[in-house]
């Protein structure tokens, strides 16, 4: 009997996970009865009854591992390390939030049987608000543009991944990895199957400002030089422009001595100029810097406060 290994993190969706754990037995009885599975869950330090919830699943369940971590240590290291714990012949990764609808596991299953190692589900359409989704797809545009490699538009993870991308993925052993990026960099075939997201039903994005924006960073300085190199350049072309107009006045003023009068405004517009150039590329190789400071740190994942069921 083939083995699949499922992966979700979690954190304080204790209205969410028994729904989860239900529909997607129910979709591995009906429709995947030659499959036999696991079902890891991995709680980032939740705050409400999460973990009560899963105890009791796990119970009753033994297919279902659970993996509580010390702390919150985010949401892209905690996936991460779940993944890295997988043991199916193929691993298939879903958000708890019923976000990411299990009833497409079978989809999943049936492109992987057809040859495919990586198989991802493309948000086409979502029943999130407009302009957030909107903004999405213009990150997702604009990185692709920028990125060495070709990206996969539109995924956010979801999907299914054989056994030999994982082991792939402990071998490349990346501790802060931008994984869609990764995925997409090992090369393997994809095939993307278009789903339209639907909308939480309960509790709320655990998302803010900041993940968002670190997860933006991630993907920018984990598969492209052109903001560097743009750097270079806007410094070239902000010299050379600056030349130009210092130039241009030295010239007035030889020809117009006693009239030509050069006031402030100019100067100080031109000082918050080049300071906000500076320090918009300051930033910008920050950010390459904290990249680089992650992965010389080599810190693990996470620290795991307790492991049930897998034993």
């Amino acid at each position: 009997m083939t083995f699949l290994s499922i992966v979700t993190g979690c954190f304080n969706e204790a209205d969410n996970v028994t729904e989860l754990y239900e529909r997607i037995c129910r979709t591995f009885a009906d429709e995947l009865p030659g499959y036999a599975f696991e079902l890891i869950f991995i709680d980032n330090a939740s705050t409400d009854k999460t973990v009560e919830v899963l105890k009791d699943i796990g119970r009753t369940d033994k297919r279902v591992k659970i993996i509580v971590n010390n702390r919150n240590f985010g949401h892209i290291r905690s996936g991460y390390h779940a993944l890295l714990q997988a043991k199916g012949e193929a691993t298939i990764a879903l958000a708890s939030d019923l976000q990411d609808p299990p009833e497409m596991i079978p989809k999943f299953v049936k492109k992987w049987e057809e040859g495919y190692k990586v198989v991802l589900a493309q948000k086409t359409n979502s029943e999130e608000s407009p302009l957030f989704f909107l903004v999405r797809r213009i990150y997702y545009n604009v990185i692709n543009r920028l990125s060495e490699i070709e990206l996969a538009k539109n995924v956010t993870g979801f999907g299914l991944y054989d056994h030999q991308v994982i082991e792939d993925i402990r071998r490349i052993d990346d501790p802060y990895p931008y994984f869609r990026g990764l995925i997409c960099d090992l090369g393997y075939k994809q095939a993307l199957i278009p789903f339209t997201q639907p909308a939480r039903k309960c509790g709320f994005t655990k998302n803010n400002f900041y993940t968002l924006w670190d997860l933006a960073m991630l993907g920018i300085t984990n598969h492209s030089k052109v903001p560097l190199r743009l750097a270079t350049f806007a410094g070239f072309g902000v010299g050379t422009f600056s030349f130009l107009v210092a130039l241009g006045y030295l010239i007035y003023k030889l020809l117009f001595w006693s009239s030509f009068q050069l006031g402030t405004a100019p100067l100080v517009i031109g000082m918050f100029f080049i300071g906000a150039v500076q320090l918009v590329f300051i930033g910008l190789l920050g950010e390459y810097i904290g990249a680089i400071h992650t992965q010389v740190l080599r810190r693990p994942p996470v620290i795991e406060k307790e492991r049930i069921n897998f034993d």
